[in-house]
């Protein structure tokens, strides 16, 4: 069911309009000093953030809520549709096309509630020139129900035509399950949309519109600097992925994978199987990797083209270089407990969302 109610926010700043009025700390880093300034706190389970052609920022709330700060405030967007906040489901991600400002198009991802459970969903609506409205907000395509509140994905992508990549999660159905191995199935998968829903990849045996299969639970998913879609993917105990996804292929879960069952024991049939991909890097023990970007701006020049994800259950940001086999940095602060979300400011700034703080931060040279 839908939650829905009212609750202060308190307004710390919005960087790109109040600066300097912040809370804020320094840390250090491979890039030097960083400068984390909090921007707004008094968030409920921050899901993802978005930035606006004009500056506003856009924040879900996984209990139902679109916020937009603009101009020193904080307000509630109507016309949300209902979601299903239930365990890990709810309102999910936001994602605002490059063409928003002549669309106005917001898409939101959820897990919508249907007869006999739920499932993840897709949706858009156009955003009222005041920004306080989501106008005409229409669903354009969901899995079938199952029942449960775990692992519904899931990220949001336009691709550089235009189309939208949706991730999903295999809805929590264990190693037993085969779900995100059966093509028919949308649990577990890649999928690849068009903008009035319509399916943008068909594939011979795949239900229309799977893009890949294999995945357990993407919770970060980014365009690379090479046009492809990368995600990262939480595993069991341990297996957590950076994959690089192409149509049609398959990512292993759960046949293959370098996670093990909780409490142990093998999943599937072990690292490798003919015919499934090869994570381009894991983690064991897992890191519960959320969001993700390639940096590609001029505030941390040697961050260039690396991929920065959060971890909600280790406490901090983790920087891994591609073209250096992937080797990590783990920057960490008081501040960087269960990062949900990470984007790219449009100055080149990191903002990323702590759950623990209900804070939304931003990341600047310090020093």
């Amino acid at each position: 069911m839908s939650r829905r109610f009212s609750r202060p926010l308190c307004l710390t700043a919005l960087a790109l309009l109040l600066p300097g009025v912040t809370v804020a700390q320094d840390l250090y880093s491979s890039a030097g000093p960083l400068r984390i300034e909090a921007m707004v706190t008094g968030l409920e389970e921050p899901w993802a953030i978005a930035f606006l052609p004009d500056g506003a920022v856009l924040v879900t709330e996984r209990d139902g809520r679109l916020l937009r700060m603009a101009d020193g405030a904080v307000g509630e967007v109507a016309g949300l549709p209902e979601v299903y906040a239930n365990g890990q489901g709810g309102l999910l991600d936001v994602m605002i096309p490059r063409d928003f400002a002549s669309s106005r198009e917001v898409w939101l991802s959820y897990a919508m509630p249907l007869d006999g459970g739920a499932a993840t969903a897709v949706g858009k609506g156009v955003l009222s020139a005041d920004g306080t409205r989501l106008e005409g907000f229409a669903a354009l395509y969901h899995g079938d129900a199952v029942r449960g509140g775990r692992h519904f994905g899931s990220r949001l992508v336009e691709a550089q035509d235009g189309t939208v990549f949706l991730t999903t999660g295999d809805r929590g159905t264990g190693p037993g399950g085969l779900q995100s191995q059966d093509p028919a199935r949308v649990e577990g998968k890649v999928i690849h949309l068009n903008r009035d829903g319509s399916p943008a990849t068909s594939l011979s045996g795949h239900r229309p519109g799977v893009f890949s299969l294999g995945h357990r639970n993407a919770q970060g998913a980014t365009l690379g600097p090479d046009g492809a879609l990368w995600l990262v993917e939480h595993g069991a105990q341990g297996g957590d992925e950076v994959n690089r996804v192409e149509a049609g292929r398959n990512y292993g879960w759960p046949v293959i994978t370098y996670g093990a069952n909780y409490g142990g024991g093998r999943i599937g049939e072990g690292t490798e199987k003919p015919g499934m991909e090869q994570p381009l890097h894991y983690w064991d023990p897992s890191i519960a990797p959320s969001g993700m970007i390639f940096y590609q701006g001029d505030l941390f020049p040697a961050w260039k083209g690396d991929i920065l994800t959060g971890s909600l259950n280790s406490g901090f940001i983790s920087r891994l270089d591609p073209e250096a086999g992937f080797v990590e940095e783990r920057i960490e602060g008081d501040q960087t407990g269960r990062v949900r979300d990470i984007v790219e400011a449009p100055d080149g700034s990191i903002w990323f969302l702590s759950v623990i703080d209900g804070a939304a931060y931003r990341i600047t040279p310090g020093g």
